[in-house]
């Protein structure tokens, strides 16, 4: 899969905590600079003391600033099985590719096979994989080579039977119900920090899926980047707590 961030809040910080600020000043905080705005606050430069007040919000659960700042997040390639579970999750907006309009009729079915169009499992190659309410353990070298064969010789014959349910003329919309979970897709996805916070608490969990894992991580890394003091804080003091942040 690959993870991009598209668009975001520049300076989400600062929105933050002029948001936070707003709640308890007499004076407009539009009518002040964001210095004023941060007087009283402990620190010695303006990056310590916007440290002090987002951890203070965080540890302190009050949360309500942390929706201000929006980050809109492209994911490609991954499971429709994934895409279930990442848009249950209320505040959060999404455009998915359709396989309505978008067909799979130039791919060759031997690539697919390969590992192209449809995501592969670790479990499907790694003996050693154990996933969540597996009923056996790791296998040995043999039972895994034959998971990978009946997975990789399913999801070609899969393809294989809805390329020739479009060449019948079965509409796209149609002849999908044929394909796998595990086809790819691709995502856009828009929230707030809040939000992702939340989402992260749900998704980059020990239990989660291994694969909305990877991706919430990919999200986590980004954001970090665009917001780095929040997520420093969530990812040392906060991860894992889950509902915390639920709206």
């Amino acid at each position: 899969m690959e993870v991009t961030l598209l668009e975001a809040t520049p300076d989400p910080e600062r929105a933050v905590c002029t948001a936070a600020r707003n709640d308890y000043l007499s004076e407009f905080v539009g009518d002040i600079s964001f210095e004023e705005a941060m007087d009283g606050i402990e620190g010695e430069t303006l990056e310590d003391k916007q440290r002090t007040l987002i951890g203070h919000l965080l540890d302190h659960g009050h949360f309500g600033p942390f929706e201000h700042p929006q980050a809109t997040f492209a994911i490609k390639g991954v499971s429709r099985s994934c895409m279930a579970q990442v848009t249950r999750h209320r505040h959060v907006s999404f455009d998915i590719q359709s396989m309505r309009y978008v067909s799979f009729d130039d791919v060759d079915p031997a690539n697919v096979e390969e590992g192209a169009m449809v995501v592969t499992p670790p479990s499907a190659t790694d003996p050693d994989w154990i996933g969540r309410n597996q009923s056996s353990g790791a296998v040995d070298e043999e039972t895994v080579a034959e998971r990978e064969r009946v997975f990789r010789e399913s999801v070609r014959e899969s393809v294989e039977s809805y390329q020739e349910l479009l060449d019948l003329g079965m509409p796209p919309e149609d002849a999908r119900f044929v394909l796998p979970i595990g086809t790819e897709v691709n995502i856009v996805m828009s929230l707030n920090a809040r939000m992702l916070m939340h989402v992260a608490d749900m998704r980059a969990a020990a239990d989660s899926q291994w694969e909305i894992r990877e991706m919430t991580e990919s999200i986590l890394d980004l954001a970090a980047e665009w917001c780095p003091i929040t997520f420093e804080h969530y990812e040392e003091r906060m991860k894992g707590r889950k509902n915390r942040l639920a709206p």
